[in-house]
């Protein structure tokens, strides 16, 4: 049993089990709701995956249901969550190039200067100071814009600026709000604030940091870094013209808003489906067009070793390289200056095709226990996997089953993916022969 719990791709989903366990069981006590009885099991166990995988969908109203202590358990969980996933990614970097021999090591090292090899307390140090320091200062604009901006009490202001703070740059999508932050679509001052930090969270520690300290030199970023910053200056203008243009003329989410309120509302709409799940006008309500977008944005997700979902953003880059460089016919997939091995090639193509079966398994299984459109229900299943939170209106509406299969989905989308890639790189092995090579029709 020891030797099966030493395993990194093993330890990772235990440890988050037992948080959901230990959050379940505090929002199982009568002290966490607001009224004299405690929580069914499954809303505690629906919560407290949904807190811990930091995803935000919610069959209950948070705000409402939840007592103070609830949702200070809710806090707790999330933090947890997206600190933990953040540092675990990290330390199993650690882990996989520990295993590697001298040589590989050093080059490991290299390629991934923002990570060491060794000192793991430095790590979880600029994890922990990040993640703090980003959640501090948006706290603080909260509180302000709150106090000052719309008369809340100072302890009503602080609550809401940390619990908002907290699920924004962990990318958890929880709100204190039954409408999320409908009720700011025309405060940017609110409203870009939580965009910033959402996408903060979704580059990553190894990004930010690496950023940092090379400021000025950017050639010297490692190739994690400039992989993650070109996917998100690529998939942030998408989400951002995909709301504007689709939800133009959208009476019930843009159509109604001035130039400026427009555009800001646009570019927070676009940054969440990358896995925060907060939401400034009503998802229901989106056209079928920004659906579709919304969706491929939620499958994808932010960077590696951040608080973001999804199959990640290295994982899509690197099979769109496969793709182009098959296309034009070259003999090795190159990025930036730098030849990727086969066997990472494999291991992206593998998470992402696992990435989509878990979507469609998930799919299948809530069209079976329930009615609703299915538009509705793929969305359901890739915000649950990203694990993203937005949602077009049925969780509170699933049965007992459906939301069994949210909890899988949500524990899958967050654990599964860093589980995976770290399960593969850990069991790459080398046969000493081969079989003779053969070309089977392809398409």
């Amino acid at each position: 049993m020891g030797k099966y719990l030493r395993h990194p791709a093993r330890i990772v989903p235990l440890g988050f089990l037992g948080v959901v366990l230990t959050g379940t069981a505090l929002l199982l006590t009568p002290a966490a709701t607001e009224g004299p009885q405690s929580a069914p099991f499954i809303t505690a166990l629906f919560t407290a995956t949904s807190a811990t995988c930091i995803t935000g969908l919610a069959v209950v109203d948070t705000s409402g249901y939840w007592s103070t202590f609830g949702e200070m358990t809710i806090v707790v969980l999330i933090q947890a969550g997206g600190f933990g996933i953040m540092t675990m990614a990290s330390l199993l970097a650690l882990v996989v190039a520990g295993r590697l021999g001298l040589r590989t090591r050093m080059a490991a090292q290299v390629e991934s200067k923002s990570l060491g090899l060794g000192d793991i307390r430095r790590v979880v140090r600029r994890v922990a100071i990040l993640s703090l320091s980003v959640e501090f200062t948006l706290a603080c604009i909260l509180f302000a814009r709150l106090r000052f901006g719309y008369g809340y009490e100072i302890d009503d202001a602080v609550w809401n600026g940390v619990f908002h703070a907290v699920s924004a740059f962990n990318n958890a999508g929880f709100a204190l709000y039954p409408d999320s932050l409908e009720g700011f679509v025309t405060d940017p001052v609110v409203l870009l604030p939580v965009a910033v930090a959402v996408i903060l969270g979704g580059l990553g520690t190894p990004v930010l940091v690496d950023v940092a300290r090379r400021l000025r030199t950017p050639r010297r970023w490692t190739l994690h870094t400039k992989l993650t910053l070109l996917g998100t200056a690529v998939l942030l203008p998408i989400g951002f013209f995909a709301y504007l243009v689709f939800e133009w003329s959208n009476a019930q989410t843009l159509g109604g808003l001035g130039l400026g309120d427009k555009l800001a509302a646009a570019f927070f709409s676009g940054a969440m489906p990358r896995s925060a799940g907060l939401n400034a006008i009503p998802i229901s309500d989106i056209t079928s067009e920004t659906q579709l977008v919304t969706i491929i944005l939620m499958f994808i997700g932010g960077g590696s070793a951040s608080t973001a979902g999804g199959i990640k953003l290295t994982t899509f880059l690197l099979l769109a390289f496969v793709i182009w460089t098959e296309l034009r016919g070259e003999p090795d997939v190159s990025i930036f200056g730098r030849t990727i091995a086969p066997a990472s090639q494999r291991q992206a193509l593998t998470v992402a095709l696992l990435g989509v079966a878990a979507v469609v398994v998930g799919t299948l299984a809530l069209e079976m226990t329930g009615d609703f459109p299915l538009n509705t229900v793929i969305f359901e299943a890739a915000s649950a996997f990203g694990p993203v939170g937005l949602s077009m209106g049925i969780t509170p509406e699933l049965s007992t089953p459906g939301q069994a299969v949210l909890v899988v989905l949500m524990f899958t989308g967050r654990v599964g993916t860093v589980v995976v890639g770290t399960a593969l790189a850990l069991s790459t092995r080398h046969r000493r022969y081969s079989y003779p090579v053969d070309r089977p029709i392809v398409g």
